[in-house]
């Protein structure tokens, strides 16, 4: 995925029609959009999602962040980012995120940015290789969003 003011690039694999294909052959198709059509059917997708969108800021996380400040939660979403996402391999992959107790938490969930298996699914970032920094600004960039979207 390429972020920032390029072009965001995503390939998509969609199954041949049965009828006229060998069952399990693909197509590869390739996709270009802007950050803002790649967000627009994220989010659209993560709103489908039963589990995602059951996800919401509560009072106490909404007061939280309008005591700290959005720089501050932003900061708090870059360092957890680094920490528990970054690396290559980590060893509680899949239970490494809380579901309470920070609103970057609670984005992570909504968003399908908690583990490395979830970042794959929703984001094509692929898992067992580190993040890059283009990576790591586009998970705090997903996740901002959408603590963005809770509070407005």
């Amino acid at each position: 995925l390429l972020t920032g003011r390029s072009q965001v690039r995503v390939l998509f694999q969609a199954p041949l029609d049965y009828k006229t294909s060998l069952a399990g052959f693909f197509i590869l198709w390739e996709l270009i959009m802007t950050e803002s059509e790649w967000f627009e059917q994220l989010f659209n997708r993560l709103s489908h999602s039963k589990f995602r969108s059951s996800f919401h800021l509560k009072q106490k996380e909404k007061q939280y962040i309008q005591a700290k400040g959005m720089d501050t939660i932003e900061k708090h979403a870059i360092d957890f980012v680094e920490k528990r996402l970054a690396p290559a391999y980590i060893p509680n992959d899949g239970k490494q995120t809380p579901f309470k107790g920070h609103p970057v938490f609670i984005a992570q969930h909504a968003t399908g940015c908690c583990c490395r298996q979830c970042l794959y699914k929703w984001h094509k970032i692929k898992p067992n290789q580190p993040l890059g920094p283009k990576q790591k600004a586009y998970i705090v960039k997903v996740l901002m969003t959408w603590i963005h979207k809770e509070v407005d």
